[in-house]
């Protein structure tokens, strides 16, 4: 029996805060999303209604360690939520964890799960989209682990909203060659014919 849906008011927690927290686990962990996105670029430049981490499948239980005592809600698809038990492992298709730190209290982090295979990222949306775990992420200057631009525009590229049109724009001109190439690829590969590959594949992608 799946239970109601809690209020979904968000107050997404500063960067500062989701670096200090998960700083704590020996997990691999990425800040992702439109942060993410500007943490590639050097600035910030839009604003944000939420704050994503992403995690590996396999280390999903590090999220309930560097939260405890927050309530953590899985969304099951196509996008209810029920609340995540301690120690449980969610299954492969609930990509989506929702946390707060109390019942009466605002949505202040979301969490992603990724797939692997041994040492290879293996993407949610398509399994032929591969890459390296260490190579789907970077990191600045003070230590701040961010996804990769690529992967995360990857993701954005499947239906783009105008905050994709615009994270897009502005990280373009700090993608490197191989990183252009690849994500040309990907999207190619996982959604077909798409304008932002064949921007990246031109003159104007570099």
């Amino acid at each position: 029996m799946r239970e109601a849906q809690p209020g979904r008011d968000w107050e997404p927690a500063d960067l500062a805060e989701v670096v200090a927290l998960f700083s704590k686990t020996p997990r691999p962990w990425w800040v992702a999303g439109g942060y993410a996105v500007e943490l590639a670029v050097g600035r910030p430049f839009r604003e944000h209604d939420d704050i994503d981490v992403l995690l590996l499948r396999r280390d999903q239980l590090a999220v309930q360690e560097v939260l405890a005592g927050w309530e953590w809600w899985a969304a099951d698809p196509p996008g209810s939520l029920r609340r995540w038990v301690s120690g449980e492992l969610l299954p492969v298709g609930v990509h989506d964890v929702w946390c707060r730190p109390g019942p009466d209290e605002p949505w202040r982090i979301q969490v992603m799960l990724d797939e692997a295979d041994g040492e290879t990222w293996v993407s949610r949306r398509d399994a032929r989209i591969r890459r390296p775990v260490k190579q789907i992420g970077a990191a600045t200057a003070d230590g701040t682990p961010f996804l990769a631009p690529e992967v995360q525009l990857f993701y954005k590229a499947k239906a783009p909203r105008p905050k994709d049109e615009q994270d897009f724009a502005e990280v373009r001109p700090h993608l490197g060659q191989e990183a252009r190439a690849w994500l040309a690829e990907a999207i190619s590969v996982a959604y077909g014919p798409h304008p932002w590959a064949e921007i990246l594949q031109t003159r104007e992608g570099s």
